[in-house]
């Protein structure tokens, strides 16, 4: 493994990171809407992680990237929610049912909040570990002059 390669596995973190934080960002801007019904109620969505050369070996890809076995996180898919959602009683609600219930989405703003700040400081990981190999690798170029 060379030095390279950190920047493929800091980039491939950042943008895993980057789709974690728009999942997050959906979540919370649909954390108040409303549905007539439960199949129509939002649910949040998460991202699910893998590392990269678990996908390889289950795709059968494994030796075939040309530099060796490279790791990192890649998303698999962004699972739904199976939480139940959340029904009120609102008989003036233009989308209420027959019995005046409207059916909230299953968001936890404050589950997604401690998600956003995981995902930031993932982010700013990553983005320091790529610095800290760039910052090496001037370090050694400078060693040869």
């Amino acid at each position: 493994m060379s030095i390279a390669n950190v920047f493929d596995i800091a980039g491939m973190g950042m943008s895993a990171q980057t789709i974690r934080m728009n999942t997050v960002a959906s979540n919370i801007a649909n954390s108040e809407t409303v549905a007539g019904s439960e199949e129509d109620a939002y649910r949040a969505r998460h991202p699910v992680f893998v590392a990269q050369n678990a996908m390889e070996n289950a795709f059968g890809n494994e030796g075939k990237t040309g530099s060796g076995s490279a790791f990192g996180v890649l998303v698999s898919e962004i699972m739904q929610s199976e939480a139940p959602v959340e029904q009120r009683y609102r008989p003036d609600h233009p989308l209420a049912n027959e019995q005046g219930y409207v059916f909230m989405s299953n968001v936890n703003p404050v589950e997604e909040m401690a998600d956003m700040i995981s995902a930031s400081r993932s982010f700013q990981m990553n983005a320091e570990m790529a610095n800290t190999a760039k910052s090496m690798m001037q370090r050694l170029l400078s060693l040869g002059l």
